[in-house]
């Protein structure tokens, strides 16, 4: 199976209809239908590292201040308590939750690209333990379930800085040059696959300071390029700013 990261951006895209929706929904639509996602959350963070391990993970609506509609989202997709006994085998150092369930960085966009909630999803946690380069190599001990149909999605956002958001300009697509800089170095540390460079994020000066405020929502896109293939497609897709202090660039890693 290929691998996505997927920038979620605001929970209200579960609901709207609007460009990024249409790119989550057509990669959907593109890529082969997956036994089940294993899915890297900004929204999910432990001490240790923790799967989901329930046969049906309730929907977690983990956010505050928008309108009913939103709270009134189900995604009833089954867990795969079977795919957490595995990913628990190749980690080794890994617990099974049962209470956690799927937050707004997995359903919201996972919805969109199975609408009918038919493919079983399990969530991974972000070890707060861990430094950027042992999530990579973590990450990389996860490459066996992509041959045993497995698609595994990282979800968060590259550049993720709700302090700086410019709140005026919600509807613009535009990013600070700051943004611009961070996100354009980034990506091309991924199609370069440095990871190295990647890991070590905070030494990339000012604009990555300003980009990666606080970790939980860049780690998940070092867990999707930690799995690229040697010689393996990428491509990035809604790539573009929000607010001026976000940035929606997905990644299509394979496929």
């Amino acid at each position: 199976m290929p691998v996505l990261f997927l920038g979620h951006g605001s929970p209200m895209n579960a609901i709207e209809e609007n460009v990024f929706v249409k790119g989550f929904r057509d990669v959907g639509k593109r890529l082969q239908k997956p036994k089940a996602i294993l899915c890297i959350s900004a929204h999910w963070e432990t001490y240790g590292t923790k799967v989901t391990a329930m046969e049906m993970p309730k929907t977690i609506h983990d956010f505050g201040g928008f309108p009913p509609a939103l709270y009134e989202v189900q995604y009833p997709a089954p867990g795969c308590p079977d795919l957490a006994r595995m990913t628990k085998e190749l980690l080794q150092d890994c617990e099974l939750d049962q209470h956690w369930g799927l937050d707004h960085g997995a359903w919201s966009v996972i919805k969109h690209m199975y609408p009918d909630a038919d493919v079983p999803v399990v969530q991974m946690s972000l070890n707060r333990y861990k430094t950027p380069a042992e999530h990579i190599a973590l990450a990389k001990e996860l490459e066996a379930l992509r041959k045993r149909g497995v698609l595994i999605v990282g979800s968060g956002n590259m550049v993720h800085n709700l302090r700086m958001v410019a709140w005026d300009r919600l509807n613009d697509s535009f990013g600070f040059d700051w943004a611009q800089e961070a996100n354009a170095r980034m990506k091309a540390m991924i199609v370069s696959n440095d990871l190295e460079g990647l890991a070590n994020y905070s030494k990339g000066g000012k604009a990555f300071q300003n980009a990666i405020p606080t970790p939980e929502h860049y780690l998940p896109m070092l867990y999707s390029t930690a799995l690229r293939g040697e010689d393996e497609n990428i491509s990035f897709f809604n790539d573009s700013y929000l607010a001026g202090a976000l940035s929606m660039t997905s990644i299509l890693i394979g496929g």
